[in-house]
């Protein structure tokens, strides 16, 4: 496996909670909780289109409104890999269809986060922040937060340009910095260390910092500066290996873009497709025996239009589809309130209606996969009293 490389960054330090490893424009972070259960969150950047990867074929009104983008039904040549009657995944997601036939992924479809917004930059922020505005701290970091030794959750390593939103608030832990050609010497991070080594604040994160790089090293190996098209499979198995580690990280959140399809959409998604699929495999090898106690949550920001655009692509819309996958997931299951694609079923005339809200997916595995208490989701998604955690999402 090719391994990133990392170097120090002051602005990185300041971020707050997590640590990132960065492979071209994918990213992870990470922290450390209690216990053995890992928990994955997957940022599908661009809002992955639902009814695409997802395809209702079932539904009388696919074809009239998505001709160029239904795709043949299951068992015709080049057709969808069955769901179980009703929908078909794309056949790009050949190791996620092998997860769900061994039970081990969930698809949640006609899904939404509580916002009404297609704008990119306002629905990443709200879908990280868990709230239906603008906050500035993610909803993963304030659950860690109100553990009741939140020190626990300090970075189990640090590598990277951003910790996404998700992971930033008062939990705070260095992250790293990637290089642009070289990287600083080992005595430079010591002399760095030991100018700063006075300062209440800077002081400790470049002592977790070195600690950090340290053990990054030693489970990933020497920096590499090889690249390739497989960034984000790369990505993952590197996060796997990581979160196996018995002295690792048992969170990590990964960022994969390039799902906005406008035109063209049939041939300009099948590179994430394919990295996602490919990603999930290396996770699940490089975990081994942990991938039983894992949880991987994949989410994007907002669903696509039920229609097909003009360019043979889609426009920003509301629902779209969640994969939950691990082995402590109770998979092989489609859940759906299914909404229908009818003109009067549609959101606006346009968008594919939500009937499921991604707040009461990610409280249920704060609490069933994680063990978090009450406070502590509550404290993650503010204002949502009236959403309960989903339950049966986990095995028993």
């Amino acid at each position: 496996m090719s391994h990133a490389s990392f170097s120090l960054g002051r602005r990185s330090l300041l971020l707050g909670l997590g640590t990132a490893l960065v492979l071209g424009r994918t990213r992870a972070a990470f922290a450390q909780l209690p216990g053995e259960r890992r928990f994955v969150v997957i940022l599908q950047r661009g809002a992955m289109d639902g009814l695409y990867a997802v395809q209702p074929y079932a539904d009388p009104v696919l074809r009239e409104i998505r001709a160029p983008l239904a795709l043949p039904e299951p068992g015709q040549e080049g057709g969808l890999l069955d769901l179980g009657g009703r929908f078909g995944l794309h056949p790009d997601f050949a190791n996620l269809h092998a997860m769900y036939a061994a039970d081990e992924a969930l698809l949640l479809h006609a899904i939404a986060g509580p916002y009404r917004s297609r704008s990119h930059f306002d629905a990443q922020d709200m879908l990280e922040s868990g709230a239906d505005q603008r906050l500035s701290s993610g909803w993963l970091n304030r659950a860690i937060s109100a553990l009741p030794n939140p020190a626990e959750a300090r970075a189990g390593l640090a590598v990277g340009t951003n910790v996404p939103l998700l992971m930033r608030g008062p939990t705070p832990v260095g992250a790293w910095f990637p290089p642009g050609v070289e990287h600083p010497s080992p005595d430079l991070y010591a002399r760095l260390a030991a100018l700063h080594a006075g300062d209440p604040k800077l002081g400790p994160v470049f002592e977790e910092g070195l600690r950090a790089r340290g053990f990054a090293t030693s489970t990933l190996g020497e920096p590499s500066r090889e690249r390739d098209r497989a960034q984000f499979p790369r990505l993952a198995a590197a996060a796997g290996r990581l979160l196996a580690e018995a002295a690792g990280p048992r969170v990590a959140v990964l960022e994969l873009g390039g799902w906005d399809t406008h035109v063209n959409q049939a041939n300009n998604i099948r590179g994430p497709l394919r990295a996602l699929d490919a990603g999930l495999a290396e996770l699940k090898a490089a975990l081994g025996a942990d991938w039983a106690r894992t949880a991987v949550l994949v989410i994007t920001e907002f669903g696509r239009t039920a229609r097909a655009n003009g360019n043979a692509g889609t426009d920003h819309g509301t629902a779209g589809v969640a994969l939950l996958l691990g082995g402590a997931v109770r998979g092989g299951r489609v859940v759906a309130d299914w909404p229908g694609l009818g003109r009067d079923a549609l959101l606006e005339n346009r968008d594919l209606r939500p009937t499921a809200d991604l707040r009461a997916v990610a409280k249920g595995l704060l609490a069933g996969h994680l063990g978090l208490p009450a406070p502590a989701v509550a404290q993650a998604f503010p204002g949502s009293e009236a959403v309960a955690p989903m339950g049966g999402l986990l095995r028993g």
